[in-house]
Formats: C-alpha cells, structure tokens, sequence
C-alpha cells in the first residue's frame, strides 16, 4: 500500500507547489520578488512531475488514478499557475484588460486540451504530440520575469505561440525512457529538498540557467512547424496536376 503511494505523493506535492505559486503571485510585491520565487516552485514541480512517473515505473506502481491525478496537478500547476504569473507582472497594467483576459485563460485551456489529447489519444514512441505542459508552464512562468526587458505585446504573443504549441502536432522528443533505478528511488526526496534549498537560495541564477534550454526545447516545435509547411506545400503541388487532369476531363467530356 505504502510502495504504492509514493508516486502519488509526488504528484500532489507537485499539485501543492502549484497552488503555492499561485498564492505567491496573488501575493506579489512591488518589486516582483514573489513572482520570481513562484517560477522557482513551477520549475521545482516540474522536477517533481518528471520522477512521479520514473518511480511509479520503477516500482512497478503504474495505475490509472495516478495518472488521471498527474493531469489534473499538471492543469494546476503547469497551466494555470504560470498563466497567473504572467497576468500579475505583465499584464493587468495593460490598457485592453479583456485581451489580457483572454490570452491569460488561453493558457491552461490549450493545456487542458494537450493533457487530454495525451490521455486518450496514441502518441508515436520516443516523442510527444505537442509541446508538453511542464515545458510550456516553466518557459511562461521564466518567461514572465523578463517583462522589464520584453514589452507586454511580445509576452502576449509569447503566450499564444506556447499555447498553440500546446494544441499542435509537431513532435517533441520524449525524455521518459530514462528511468531511475529501483535503489536510487528512496533518495529522490534528498534531491528534491537540496533542489528546493538551491533554488530559494540561488533563485536568480536557476531560472535564468533553466530559461535556456527550456526555451530551445519550446523553439523546437517551431522547427516542426516548418516542416509541417513544407510538407504540406509538397502534397499540394502534387496534388494540382490531378486537379487540372480532371478538371480537364470534365470539360473535354
């Protein structure tokens, strides 16, 4: 009973940082400095997002109410969370407050969308269908404490391009093949509490280390898109010579 509790702590410990963040970015002082602790515990769950799955499967404790509470703390922490962040610091000086409305709830409803496209749709092995949620939150809620340096209309259109990345089908490589050996299961909450200390401590200096890579790994689906394009361009080039054929044939007839 207990070995197969221990993925669901995880995850609602994820759910638990996620209402934390948002009750600090409710909380948000002047200066943003709760804002900036926020992203740490989105970042934070996220971490622990990623080893609620890597232990279940190491201890053979996979089922189907941990999966459905993985989604819903994900809604939560990586949708709705961050979007809240974002709204705080950058977007409820806006002069149009139903645009910041808008695309604040745009967010966790493509998130909302992808989980549920994740949960009952077949994904190809190795890659996810669409940029997952974690990714998306971490890189919003990073994002947000730059809204000094970026103006508030490119952080509205950064918004959006996430959340359609969300919903898209461009494919994402997929990291959850590396598992964690069954012995080292029992020292994930040390790492946990030492990332935890780090980041309170070194708050600045994590999220401008982590805002890199995850950013790369958004801009990835970017490079999909292309693809997509081309591919498409491709089939209706192909395509037109059969059209004007018959279109022909019909006139001929």
């Amino acid at each position: 009973m207990i070995k197969n509790s221990i993925p669901s702590m995880f995850t609602v410990g994820n759910l638990f940082l996620g209402i934390i963040a948002i009750i600090l970015a409710f909380n948000s002082s002047p200066d943003n400095s709760n804002a900036e602790l926020a992203a740490i515990f989105v970042i934070v769950a996220m971490l622990l997002d990623g080893l609620d799955g890597r232990v279940a499967r190491a201890l053979n404790a996979q089922s189907e109410f941990g999966k459905e509470l993985d989604s819903l703390s994900d809604v939560i922490s990586f949708g709705v969370a961050p979007a809240f962040i974002m709204y705080v610091v950058a977007f409820q000086d806006l002069n149009t407050a139903a645009l910041a409305w808008i695309v604040t709830a745009i967010f966790p409803i493509c998130g909302a969308l992808r989980l549920a496209r994740f949960n009952v749709v077949a994904g190809t092995p190795g890659y996810f269908i669409g940029l997952p949620i974690p990714a998306a939150g971490c890189v919003l809620s990073t994002l947000a404490l730059f809204h000094d340096e970026i103006s508030s209309t490119l952080l509205l259109i950064s918004t959006l391009v996430l959340s359609f990345l969300m919903v898209s089908t461009v494919r994402y490589p997929n990291f959850k093949k590396v598992g964690i050996p069954k012995a080292a299961v029992w020292i994930t909450p040390i790492i946990v509490v030492v990332v935890v200390i780090l980041a309170i401590v070194y708050k600045g200096i994590l999220t401008k280390l982590l805002f890199v890579p995850l950013v790369l790994y958004a801009l990835y689906g970017l490079n999909g898109l292309k693809k997509n394009v081309r591919t498409l361009s491709r089939r209706r080039k192909r395509n037109k010579p059969g059209v004007d054929e018959s279109t022909k044939s019909k006139k001929h007839g």
